[in-house]
Parts: structure tokens; sequence; C-alpha cells
């Protein structure tokens, strides 16, 4: 099979996430966004089709096929709300992750099958106040008594904090090791030691909850701990592919519905009497925005088949969050520049797509530490196998245009014709 064709299986699960989210999210991610919280509902018909156990295997009640499938999945449904699209992928990412990798069995049996199919969310708690994620610097201490954990601290920037049922915790257990003293833990959001302080108000995704959290006298059980003491902050960074695969895939499906806006918009605008895609720079504009979406689908895709591969793939996944979050910014500041004033108003969802994609730049890794996470290197090995001749031409050309430069005359077709080539086979941007 050629390694840019999906599956039937990755397909159908493509297929069946853009028409829920066509139909059952797009609708209603406006009234959602207002009122700050994304309908009950909704999020239990998540977990009813899968959707919320995708990284999960069928032991455990879950829906795994591979990371490719999830990443198909994030991106539909991310097209439709960023918010849904991130409750999907934080639970996914660090809520069922850390569980399923590091839980014991009976962890596993507690957990993994509510999480799987949504009849519980996971958040994840390791960002503090003062430290961000900064392991050395973290001040929420865990103290063990007896057969108990007593958890007491801080922490901030809780994703699904307000609705989720479990919640990772990560506490200093060993003050004088420094990193190494950190640990995780699984504390149940019923837990009275357990209190969620505010949800902030933010730029974007404001349907998703983002919640200051504190810890106070926090008991649970001494079998609540997750993995090894002082495991902790092997097990914060082992998320860091899967979620920065996912953040990629919901950057990416920002930008395409952005894009998919101002195509549109463009096609029905009439300025000197033909649409304003028939003029050549909105034409060049929308060229540019559609490259960059391909582009950064094919990193996407390259990174979720190495992690399902159950190959390390830190460096793949951490150059598609880079590039697809960065993409997505620009693609929406331009699909707003192609409505024009209409761009900035409430009433098109350009508005609320541009403020969207800000975040993913900063969560999951902020663009800057992500970019120390790249190789120095040209090329990346096994990406596409069978285009490989046409790859130096295909990259030639999307570095030209990243640089907004023509390609020579000399070279023009052949370097276009290659770049489409490598770029569109199946890969489908929109049905």
């Amino acid at each position: 099979m050629h390694d840019l064709e999906l599956t039937e299986e990755q397909v159908m699960i493509r297929d069946m996430a853009r028409d829920f989210a066509r139909n059952q999210i797009a609708p209603h991610a406006q009234a959602w966004e207002k009122a700050g919280w994304i309908d009950d509902a909704l999020v239990a018909k998540l977990g009813e089709l899968g959707l919320l156990g995708m990284v999960v295997p069928e032991q455990w009640g879950g829906n795994y096929i591979d990371y490719v499938a999830y990443a198909l999945a994030v991106e539909e449904i991310s097209a439709a709300d960023a918010a849904t699209g991130t409750l999907m992928s934080v639970h996914s990412s660090v809520g069922c992750g850390p569980v399923l990798n590091y839980g014991t069995d009976e962890q596993k049996h507690t957990w993994l099958e509510k999480l799987a199919t949504g009849r519980a969310i996971g958040c994840f708690c390791l960002t503090e106040p003062h430290a961000g994620s900064e392991a050395h610097n973290l001040r929420t201490r865990a103290e063990l008594q007896g057969d108990e954990w007593v958890i007491n601290g801080a922490k901030q920037f809780v994703s699904n904090g307000k609705r989720a049922q479990l919640a990772i915790v990560f506490a200093v257990t060993d003050p004088q090791l420094g990193k190494k003293g950190l640990s995780a833990f699984l504390v149940p959001t019923e837990n009275p030691g357990f209190v969620v302080d505010r949800s902030e108000h933010k730029m974007g995704i404001r349907a998703s909850d983002t919640c200051a959290v504190t810890l106070n006298n926090c008991r649970i059980p001494a079998a609540n701990l997750l993995g090894e003491r002082g495991k902790g902050l092997s097990i914060a960074l082992s998320n860091l592919e899967g979620g920065r695969i996912g953040i990629a895939a919901q950057a990416l499906g920002i930008a395409r519905a952005a894009f998919e806006a101002a195509l549109a918009y463009a096609r029905e605008r009439v300025q000197f009497d033909k649409p304003i895609i028939e003029h050549q720079s909105i034409a060049n504009l929308l060229a540019d925005m559609h490259t960059r979406i391909n582009a950064s689908r094919l990193l996407i895709l390259h990174a979720a088949r190495l992690r399902s591969a159950g190959q390390p793939c830190l460096s793949e996944a951490s150059q598609a969050k880079l590039f697809a979050s960065e993409m997505a910014e620009w693609v929406c500041s331009k699909a707003i520049q192609i409505h024009g004033g209409y761009g900035y108003l409430e009433d098109y969802p350009v508005e609320r797509y541009y403020r969207d994609a800000r975040i993913t730049q900063i969560y999951e890794g902020s663009s800057e530490p992500a970019s120390a996470d790249c190789p120095r290197t040209a090329s990346l090995p096994g990406l596409i196998n069978a285009t490989a001749p046409a790859m130096p031409v295909a990259g030639a050309c999307c570095q030209r245009v990243m640089n907004r430069s023509r390609p020579s005359s000399v070279t023009s077709k052949a370097t276009e014709s290659a770049f489409l080539s490598v770029m569109s086979i199946r890969l489908r941007t929109s049905s």
C-alpha cells in the first residue's frame, strides 16, 4: 500500500467523524462558545461513538485503531468546533494515556472503560501558577501518611478541569531529589480536597473549561500512586508525542475550516463585476493557504504512523505541532483578510477560528521549546517512500511558497507538477 493512502478503517473513521461534526457539532459551536460550555449530551454522544476511546485498546473498552485514525478524527471534530477538539484531545492523550501506559491492572479496571466510553472525563494537573511545567520548581507536595497520600498545592490551566471525573495530578514526593522527586497520582475530582477555584475567561476555545485548581489536604489511597514513586517526570514527558499529534491535528482542523469558509466567501463575493476568487491576488492567497494545510497534514500523518508503529516520534510530533500551529494562525488571519470587514464580525466564523487557533502555539509545549525538539536535518527519512524522487523538487516549491516567492520560469511547471503529485495523493481537505 502506498504510504499516503488511508486504510478502509481510517477512511471510515474520518468520514463518520466528519459527518457527526458537521451535523451535530458545527451548528451549535457558536452557542456553546457564548455559554462557555459544551453540551453534556454531545460529550456523551462522543463517548457512544467511540471518539473518546480512540487511544484505548478494545480490551479496556476502547476503540483503538491507530494514531492515524485518531488524528483524522481530531481534525474533523476541530474543524467543526476547536473547543470540542480540545476536550477530545486532552482527554485522550493526557487523560487516558497515563492510565493506559502506567496504571496497574486494578487502576485500569477502575478507570479505563469509563474514560474510553465517556462516562468519565480526564484532566491533567501539571502546570502551576508560578512555575509553569518546570518539574524542579513545582510546589505541590504529596506526603505519605499511613495508607494515604495527602496532597497540597495549586494547579493552573487545567483543561477539562470542571468537567473531569479523574485528574492526573503531579506532586513532589521527595524534594531533595529534584526532578527525580516528582510523582503522579490518580485523584477522583469528587474528592473534597480537589477544589476547582474558577474557570478562566479566554481569548478562544471558550467552550472548553480551563480551570485553576487547589488541592487542599486532598487525601487519596496509597494505591492511587500512578506508576513508580519518583517517575512523575517520565510519565509527564511520555505524553508529549501523542499530545502534540493531537494538538497538531486540532490546528489543522481549525485551519481547514477557515480555508473552506474563505473559499466559499471568495466564490460568492463580487467586486469589479466578478467573484473575488477570479482576482489573481485572492486566488494566489487561497493556493498558498491550501498548500500549507496539505503540507501540515503530511507531517501529522507521518508522526501518527510512527506512533502507531511504536517508534519514538517526539521529534516528528514536535515538527508537526510547530508547523501546524503556526500555519493555522496564518491561514486564519488570511481568511479574515479575504472576508474584509465582515471577517472581523462575530457573524462570520473566521473571527472565532482565528481566536481558537492562537492557543495551539501555546499548550502542549509552546512553539519556542517545541522547536528545540525538532531535528536539525533537512529531510524526514521514510516520510514518503514511493514519491521520494519528487520530494527535493516538492520541498523546494514548498519553501518558495512559505517565502511567498515565485518559482523560476524554467522550473515552474515541473516544480508545481511534482509538488502537487506529492501533496494531493488521496489527501482531501474536504468532501
